[in-house]
C-alpha cells in the first residue's frame, strides 16, 4: 500500500508498471519491500550488505533475483523497466554505491532510472551495526565497529552525507524519496547532510514521511 500510495499521490500513476524503487534493507523487515515492488507491478532494486539476509530473502520466495554486480543490476534494470516486467532484484552491495550508480546514469546518459525511493536500513541504531558505511566492506565494517567505534561513527556521518547527495540529485530531476521511519533523515540531518526543507529553518524534513505523507 505504501509503494502503490506513493505512486499516487507522487507520480500519479494507478499503474506502477515500468516504474523503478529503489531502497535498502532486507533484515528485521524482511523481503516486504521486495514483496511490495512485484505487488504493485514495478521494478524493485533492493540493496544490502549481509549476504546471509540477502540469500535467506531469496531462498524464502521474498526475492526473484540476486545480484552483486552492479553493472548487472543497471541491465536488468533497463530491461525489466523497458518490458514493463515486475521484477524483484537484491543487489548485495552497499545502498550508497547503487546510488551513485544511479547517479553516474544520470549523469552520462541523462536518463532517470529510478522513479520512487526509500530507505530501510536500522537507522535507528546506526552507529552499532544498523547502517554501514559505504567506504568498507561488510566484514571490514564489522572489524572497525568492535575495535575502533569512534571511527565506525565518523564513517557513517560521511556515508549518510554521500546517501542523501545522490538521493537529493536524483530527487531534482523528479524521482520521489520517501522516509519509512527508520529515523534515516534524522541520522542524515544530525550527521549535517541537506535534508532540511528549504524555508523551513530546520523543522522539516524535505522529504515526506510515509506515516503523515502516504498512508494518511
Amino acid at each position: 500500500l505504501t509503494v502503490l500510495n506513493a505512486g499516487r499521490r507522487y507520480l500519479k500513476a494507478e499503474d506502477l508498471s515500468g516504474k523503478v524503487f529503489v531502497t535498502s534493507g532486507l533484515g528485521g523487515m524482511s523481503g516486504a519491500q521486495a514483496k511490495a515492488a512485484v505487488i504493485a507491478g514495478c521494478v524493485g532494486i533492493i540493496a544490502e550488505v549481509d549476504e546471509a539476509a540477502l540469500l535467506k530473502r531469496h531462498k524464502q520466495g521474498w526475492l526473484m533475483e540476486i545480484s552483486n554486480n552492479l553493472d548487472h543490476c543497471i541491465a536488468r534494470l533497463r530491461e525489466a523497466r523497458k518490458n514493463k516486467i515486475a521484477l524483484s532484484l537484491g543487489y548485495h552491495g552497499n545502498v550508497v554505491d547503487l546510488w551513485e550508480r544511479l547517479v553516474h546514469e544520470l549523469d552520462t546518459t541523462g536518463e532517470l532510472l529510478a522513479d520512487l525511493g526509500s530507505d530501510q536500513t536500522s537507522c535507528h541504531n546506526p552507529f552499532n551495526g544498523g547502517y554501514y558505511p559505504v567506504q568498507l566492506g561488510f566484514e571490514e565494517g564489522k572489524q572497525l565497529l568492535s575495535s575502533n567505534p569512534g571511527k565506525f561513527r565518523m564513517l557513517v556521518q560521511e556515508s549518510l552525507k554521500r546517501h542523501v547527495a545522490a538521493i537529493n540529485k536524483l530527487a531534482d530531476k523528479g524521482m520521489f524519496f520517501w522516509d519509512y521511519g527508520n529515523a534515516f533523515l534524522l541520522e542524515a540531518q544530525r550527521a549535517g547532510a541537506d535534508v532540511v526543507k528549504k524555508g523551513s529553518e530546520k523543522t522539516e524534513f524535505r522529504y515526506p514521511s510515509y506515516v503523515q505523507h502516504i498512508m494518511g
